[in-house]
């Protein structure tokens, strides 16, 4: 079995959550399970070190909340740094502010001043691509400290929603889910 189909095997599946007529899928339980787990966070690793031209990354950015389950430990992987981005008023000291629309209305997203350096190259990571607000706001906080986003790489794609379109490089997605 490969891994994308050993990983979507897992994945739960919550119908009506949390609205009616959207379908949750879980990547929980592939946390739950530590030789799904290895295989999640080898797999993305593996891409992350095979794509982008070969151009390793200096920073992995994780969204809030899910990305910091995975980034910490592709980034350690990949001997770069971890920048968490996290939604507004959670960051000590100063920091860079971008307001982006989402499924379910309107957030913002914080990353301290100074985590990412002029120049570097970052990668974006979090468990799912739906409309693309909160990775596009992500990419723009990267922007805004002066780095370059590489990719975007999430567990799962929602491509119907077009999500991928609103960001401003390539993203990857193991699983696709369908409309």
């Amino acid at each position: 079995m490969s891994d994308v189909t050993y990983l979507k095997s897992l994945l739960g599946v919550h119908p009506d959550f949390p609205k009616k007529g959207v379908t949750f899928l879980d990547i929980f339980p592939i946390l739950r399970d530590p030789v799904a787990f290895e295989t999640l966070i080898t797999h993305l690793t593996h891409h992350i070190l095979t794509s982008n031209n070969n151009i390793r990354p200096d920073v992995i950015v994780g969204l809030d909340a899910r990305g910091f389950l995975l980034g910490p430990i592709i980034a350690m992987r990949l001997n770069c740094s971890f920048v968490p981005v996290r939604k507004g008023g959670k960051l000590p000291g100063s920091v860079e502010v971008v307001k982006y629309e989402k499924e379910y209305g309107t957030d913002e997203f914080e990353i301290q001043s100074g985590a990412i350096k002029q120049g570097q190259n970052c990668i974006v990571i979090d468990d799912l691509i739906a409309t693309g607000g909160s990775a596009s706001a992500a990419g723009e906080l990267i922007k805004k400290s002066g780095g370059k986003t590489l990719e975007y790489v999430f567990i799962v794609g929602l491509p119907f929603l077009k999500g991928h379109e609103k960001l401003d490089a390539p993203s990857y997605w193991i699983v696709e889910a369908e409309d």
